[in-house]
């Protein structure tokens, strides 16, 4: 069952389109993230599901039931809507106990004070502040203080939890904590969960799936691992990049024989990209690819196109041999972090991130052999932005891709 439903949603505010045309369906018991930098339009269209927003066009569906209609200018008023919304400041009464702030929803529907106590002792209850229920907000933490407005949203049984950057106002550990309590308390309840935050770390870790948003649109909707080892568009490569989650990105030209053969030419790396018959090309690393009888022909690349090569740090082997289909690359700087290493490499004016696990002896200056696992390389046309199939990568092969309406268009 589909627990929401967006068809065509636009919205303008102060006359400036924010939203275009957003089409998205979310899955009963979905953990959905809308991630992406400010003002992409990712807070707005939560608003506008929470009924605090109203579409311009388009109609919105929650549980089977249409909410909003752009057209007929129907609009279901938010507390008829069965959501419950966190906000990033808490919004929690001070002259309220914790227990009162809980309760309050139900007292407003005039349930029975003994229904009232059951439900707000179970919701305190599965966000561990049972203790908590005495106080005031000034007396707690901001960890706390989050955990009570939670509380206060799951304690009506609401369809939909939106969560808007709902850990932005706490310190790094607290944010470490509450993202555990969030995926736990989401298999526990199994409720569907909108979530909005521009951290990726956030949506690669509490997702099942991420809507990644730029400009008012969505231009990738995937799973985490998907989204994260096969970004669609140079745009969300670099963004996903970023933060911790580095992309090593290389810049080359298309190059073609009157053999048939394409590859990708690089400073450190010259990499097959659709074999002839006659694969004659020794200098190309052939050794750490495929057979060429085994890449596919007429991929759409031209000579002479400028191609930027992403792949992960994970993805790079590093070896103190040479072996075969191996780069030399210099070491120049060494990142220990205790569970894993960045090493920084250089060789012909470009420079690439690797990681290892745990701790490493490599001193900078020393020489080391990248391998590249070309199964989870990326190449995306420098001028568009758009990925294009490398003949031997196994995006295909990998769950997680679905095809989205407002994603931005790329060949196969």
């Amino acid at each position: 069952m589909n627990a929401i439903e967006l068809q065509g949603i636009h919205v303008a505010l102060d006359g400036k389109q924010v939203l275009h045309d957003i089409k998205l369906t979310i899955k009963q018991g979905d953990f959905m993230t809308f991630l992406g930098p400010s003002g992409c339009g990712k807070t707005t269209l939560l608003r506008t599901i929470a009924g605090l927003q109203k579409a311009d066009a388009g109609t919105i569906t929650i549980s089977g039931r249409e909410v909003a209609n752009g057209e007929t200018q129907f609009h279901m008023e938010p507390s008829k809507r069965r959501l419950s919304l966190v906000f990033q400041s808490y919004a929690l009464w001070p002259h309220m106990t914790v227990y009162e702030n809980v309760a309050f929803g139900l007292q407003v529907r005039k349930l029975a004070k003994a229904v009232v106590r059951e439900k707000v002792e179970a919701a305190l209850g599965k966000m561990r502040i049972a203790e908590l229920a005495g106080r005031y907000p000034s007396e707690l933490s901001g960890g706390q203080q989050q955990r009570v407005a939670i509380a206060r949203a799951i304690v009506t049984e609401p369809d939909i939890l939106l969560l808007d950057e709902p850990l932005s106002n706490l310190d790094a550990k607290l944010r470490v904590e509450m993202r555990a309590e969030l995926k736990r308390l989401h298999q526990e309840l199994n409720t569907t969960v909108i979530y909005v935050t521009h951290d990726q770390h956030e949506a690669m870790t509490l997702s099942t799936q991420v809507a990644v948003f730029f400009g008012g649109r969505i231009v990738q909707l995937d799973k985490p691992r998907q989204l994260y080892k096969h970004p669609k568009t140079l745009q969300v490569a670099e963004f996903i990049g970023s933060a911790g989650m580095q992309m090593n990105r290389l810049e080359g030209v298309v190059r073609t024989d009157e053999e048939g053969l394409s590859w990708l030419e690089t400073p450190v790396v010259l990499i097959p990209l659709a074999g002839g018959d006659n694969y004659s090309k020794p200098q190309l690393a052939s050794d750490s690819f495929p057979d060429p009888s085994h890449l596919a022909r007429g991929v759409n690349m031209q000579d002479g196109q400028e191609v930027v090569l992403t792949i992960r740090p994970e993805d790079i082997r590093l070896y103190e041999e040479r072996c075969p289909g191996s780069i030399a690359m210099s070491v120049s700087a060494v990142f220990p972090s205790g569970a894993e290493t960045l090493v920084q490499l250089d060789a012909a004016g470009m420079s690439l991130m690797a990681r290892v696990i745990g701790e490493s002896e490599y001193e900078p200056g020393i020489t080391l052999y990248a391998v590249l696992r070309q199964d989870q390389m990326n190449a995306y046309d420098k001028k568009s932005g758009i990925r294009m199939e490398l003949a031997y990568a196994n995006h295909n092969n990998e769950p997680g891709e679905s095809t989205h309406e407002n994603r931005l268009s790329y060949s196969r």
